[in-house]
This record gives C-alpha cells, structure tokens and sequence, in this order.
C-alpha cells in the first residue's frame, strides 16, 4: 500500500520525540511535578524556566528588532526579513507561554494574573508584557493571513494602524527582555559571581538582540536548504554588522562590570562554573566577535551561518548556566533535568520547527526572497561574486 506522504529520517524523529513528550506531559499533569521532574524546594527553577523561558524569549527578539528598523527607523530594504522573523518571535511566544504551562504548579490558574494584580512584581510585569506582545505579534503576523484568503479589506485595516502596533512591540518586547534579567536582581548571595550583576538586565537585552539577528540568519539558511528560499545576502550582511557592535558592546560591559565587582579573581578557581564561563565566553563571545570582525567572512553566507551558530550557542549556555548552572551552589544541591523534562522541551522545540516549515510551505513567508535559481551573493567592494551553493 503506497502511504499518502513520504517517510524520512526526520519525520520518524519527529513523531518519537512527540510520542515521549505526550507521555510525559500525561505524567506531569496526572502525577505532578514531583514524580515527573528533579526540581525540589531547594531547586525549584530547572530546565523549563532556564530553557523554555529564559531562551525562548531571547530567541525570539529578532521580532521586535526587525519591526523597529522597519517601521521606527524607515529603513525599508529590511522587509523582506520581517515576515520570517516575525513569525519566527510569534512561534516563539505561543510556544514560551505553552511551555509555562508545564512549570506552573496549577496551570489553570494562569488566567488569575488578569484580575489579581501585583504590581510590585517583576513576574506580574514579565507576564502582561508577554501577553501584550504576543498580541501584538499575532496582529503583525494577520496580514500574510489575511494574503493567503485573499481578504484585502482586514489587510488595509491592520496597515493602518501596523506603526504604532510596532512602537508598542517595542516597548513591551524591550520591558520584558530586560525583565527576565530583572528577576535575578534579588539574588545577589545566590547567583555566581560570573553571572549576577547589577546590571544584568541590560546585559539579557543586548543578548537578545543579538540572538535575534543570529536567528534570522540561521534560519534562513536553513529554510534555503530545505525550501531553496534565502534572504538578500545584502541584508544578512547587515545584520552581521549589528551582531557584531552588540557583542562588542555587551563584551565591553561584562569586562568593566568584572572590574568593577572585582570578578577576575574567580576565573582560574578550579569549579564548574568556572569551566562552563568560559566555555560561553568562547563560544558566545570570543568566536562570533572574531568571525564577524573580519570583512571576509562577515559578507560571506557560510561565515554569517557559523557566526550565528555560535551566538545562538553562546546564549543559550549564558541562560542555562543563569539559571541551573549559578545557582547550584547556593542551593546546595545539583540538578539535572529528568528525562521528561527533556521531553517535553525537545517535543515543545520540535512542534515549533514543524509549524513553521508549514507556515513556510503554505504561507506567502518568503514572498521577497531569492529562490533557488538565483545564485547566492557574497559581498566585495566593488561587485557581487557567487559563492558555492551549501546543500
């Protein structure tokens, strides 16, 4: 009997991790957090709040970024980069907010943050700044569904009003990006020296918006391996250019942030946390800084990718070690995520590249990228010379 669709490697990985994550979602939910994760009162922040929270925010800046030198600045030859970042931070938020779920000790009562108000809390800010911009986002992303229906009046009335959607965005994306550092503020004997700060919360906005443009980049290689569509080698080179004064920026901060606190005593001690910093620093640092500061391989699309791989990297062990890896000292206690933990992110992660490759397929996402006929660019000085395709 011939299957209506085609199995492949991918697609069987794919139903495996949801299959391990329904059960452990059915765990969770029927046995609670206790029988279904390694978290304690001691430890009661792990993988989901360190993972799905901290980085799933982050991830998903490039929208708020994009939208700002769009439609703030006027800088008009980045649209063909919205639709995809923005449906890249719309996934990302649907998916952060599923995934608060799972950690919420009574899920049904998330609804309670609407009418009971805490004002001087900076999880009741995080909480209505997330919810106002997803909203914000599922506004920004209703025109390419209201393209696809053929329906041009809904489309007009959303253009009307997209400035000052934006400007909110912004606002709000810039609050809660900040705030999620913000939560760390009152743990100064708790949190390792190497990551807490006084001025943490900059430090996790200039990190998200350089993880942004690295999504961007990212995935936009990939969906040019997968749908041969890719984005104007121009524009990723650009946002290369932004990746690179924000680390250089968010570097200089750490080293006088360090020299301030009086830091640079830690960093030979022989610990974990030791080896971990700077294993970020290398990675999310060093390595990207380096990549981009040269022209070369700046406006190149392969040195652009590598780039992005390590910035993406790099935050994604500064998240983690904030969250697990800097508090496990003052806790007393080591953890490691159990595996249904690990289920049902690795299944929350998987359902996010799934509706997206969908989105694209079906979706006008790419409607202002280069197709697969058109040679990919790199950039000299004085003309454009195509490079080796990567497949």
């Amino acid at each position: 009997m011939r299957l209506p669709f085609k199995i492949t490697f991918w697609k069987v990985v794919l139903v495996i991790i949801w299959i391990l994550g329904i059960i452990a979602a059915v765990i969770r939910f029927t046995k609670g957090l206790g029988a279904s994760t390694n978290l304690s009162d001691q430890f009661p922040w792990g993988l989901w709040i360190g993972f799905d929270i901290l980085c799933g925010v982050g991830l998903a800046a490039g929208g708020f970024t994009i939208a700002a030198i769009i439609y703030v600045f006027h800088i008009k030859r980045f649209y063909p980069i919205l639709r995809p970042t923005i449906l890249t931070a719309f996934l990302g938020y649907l998916l952060v907010i599923f995934a608060l779920l799972f950690d919420l000790g009574q899920p049904w009562r998330i609804w309670h943050l609407l009418i009971y108000w805490n004002p001087h809390s900076v999880l009741f800010e995080v909480g209505w700044c997330v919810m106002l911009y997803t909203t914000v986002l599922a506004l920004e992303f209703s025109p390419i569904i209201f393209e696809s229906l053929g329906w041009g009046t809904p489309k007009k009335w959303v253009g009307k009003v997209i400035i000052p959607l934006v400007i909110a965005g912004v606002i709000l994306s810039t609050l809660h990006q900040s705030s999620l550092g913000s939560l760390y503020l009152i743990m100064p004997e708790k949190l390792y020296p190497f990551w807490y700060s006084s001025i943490i919360p900059f430090l996790f906005f200039l990190s998200a918006v350089a993880v942004g443009c690295a999504m961007v980049i990212f995935e936009s290689h990939l969906s040019y391996r997968a749908f041969g569509h890719r984005l104007r080698m121009d524009l990723l080179a650009d946002l290369g250019r932004v990746m690179l004064v924000t680390l250089v920026v968010y570097a200089i901060l750490k080293i006088q942030d360090f020299s301030g606190r009086g830091v640079w005593s830690n960093i030979f001690i022989n610990r974990s946390e030791t080896y971990l910093f700077w294993l970020e620093a290398i990675i999310g640092i060093i390595a990207p800084i380096v990549l981009l500061a040269i022209k070369r391989v700046r406006l190149s699309e392969r040195g652009l990718y590598y780039a992005s791989i390590f910035t993406i990297a790099g935050f994604l062990l500064n998240r983690l070690n904030i969250a697990v890896t800097g508090m496990e000292a003052s806790a007393g206690v080591s953890y490691f995520p159990s595996w249904m933990e690990i289920s049902i992110t690795l299944a929350i992660v998987a359902t996010g590249f799934f509706v997206f490759s969908l989105a694209v397929r079906y979706l006008p996402i790419f409607e202002h990228a280069e197709s697969d006929s058109k040679p990919a660019k790199t950039i000299t000085n004085s003309k454009e010379v195509p490079i080796i395709k990567s497949r």
